[in-house]
């Protein structure tokens, strides 16, 4: 599944994204798309949710992010 919250408005971003992990069953993923590096959501997810993401960036900018995230 693909998630592409750049048309989503920014605060509205990571409620919606924790949603959809939320949602995951373990091993289950996502790709996150955005307009810019989710580096801030990458560590508010270590805080809110330790020990039960894993991140891997699949395309890095300049326009464009996508990350692969998964429940551990």
């Amino acid at each position: 599944m693909e998630l592409d919250v750049r048309t989503t408005h920014p605060r509205e971003r990571h409620p919606k994204i924790f949603g959809v992990f939320d949602g995951l069953k373990p091993g289950e993923s996502f790709v996150l798309v955005n307009d810019h590096d989710p580096k801030p959501l990458y560590y508010e997810f270590l805080a809110e949710r330790p020990g039960q993401v894993e991140w891997t960036y699949l395309e890095e900018g300049p326009e464009v992010w996508r990350v692969r995230i998964t429940r551990k």
